[in-house]
């Protein structure tokens, strides 16, 4: 594909009107703000696009997230995030009001579920909830899988198997929740991306349609196919945990690759743009 080509359609995503990002692996690794994403957060403001920080990860509020991105040297209002903990209570309190769960997660799911009406139950929940969190525990498993064999049901808040750190990968919801379905024999149904009830809720905090909205992330299995299923154009950046060869592996594939979020104000060339 010539140079003229790659030009014109990087002009077409930059005519988008609403953009919908990725956190980890996009913006940040851990506590290390990525190459190029002040320029692009700078970018949406003064071009007045929409946009929303849609994150698997439940670990964090928004209040928290702004916070830390404030501590990396941005400043964006809490209106702009969106997670996995606030989808996952949102669906809870749609499915069984004021109902109890047993959570394997941080403050900010926990806060999540009681800002939607739900009690902390180690006995006899109605839910088994699971999402990333640093203090898990063999008796944290013995727990669940106790509670899950007399009823309570299974619920992850994302379905991806690792994340994005600092100096590596971590294991994230689904490698957590894994040895409780394992040892229950029991799915466990993930709320976050690409479930459309996380992209339906993102969407209706931004006013543009389907067709004037881009979505961007560092996975194939979450974000790339999340913007598919819901008719936007998708970009995949190599800033995360998806390599080209690795891409190059999936049945489907996004519109836009490129090295980080600095390449769109930046005016660089995709790496690779769907033909």
């Amino acid at each position: 594909m010539g140079a003229a080509k790659e030009s014109d359609t990087l002009e077409e995503l930059l005519r988008k009107k609403a953009f919908i990002s990725d956190m980890d692996g996009v913006i940040y690794h851990g506590n290390l703000l990525l190459p190029g994403v002040r320029e692009f957060v700078d970018w949406l403001e003064k071009n007045g696009k929409e946009y929303i920080f849609l994150t698997n990860s439940s670990e964090r509020s928004p209040k928290e997230l702004k916070q830390k991105l404030h501590r990396l040297g941005l400043d964006v209002g809490e209106e702009h995030f969106y997670t996995s903990a606030l989808a996952t209570a949102s669906y809870l309190k749609n499915q069984c009001p004021g109902g109890s769960a047993y959570v394997i997660g941080e403050a900010g799911l926990v806060g999540a579920l009681y800002d939607a009406g739900f009690s902390m139950n180690d006995v006899n929940p109605d839910y088994v909830v699971v999402g990333e969190t640093s203090g898990y525990s063999f008796e944290k498993i013995q727990k669940a899988v106790h509670l899950v064999r007399n009823g309570a049901k299974l619920l992850g808040t994302n379905p991806d198997i690792t994340g994005p750190i600092e100096n590596g990968i971590a294991p994230a919801c689904r490698a957590l929740i894994s040895p409780i379905e394992m040892a229950c024999g029991r799915q466990a149904y993930f709320i976050g991306k690409p479930n459309p009830l996380m992209m339906r809720h993102a969407q209706s905090r931004l006013k543009s349609a389907p067709e004037d909205t881009v979505i961007i992330g560092d996975r194939m299995d979450t974000d790339v196919v999340a913007g598919i299923e819901s008719g936007m154009d998708t970009v995949l950046v190599l800033s995360g945990v998806t390599s080209l060869e690795s891409m190059a592996t999936y049945p489907y594939q996004p519109h836009y690759v490129l090295r980080g979020v600095g390449d769109i104000p930046g005016g660089v060339e995709p790496v690779r743009v769907r033909a």
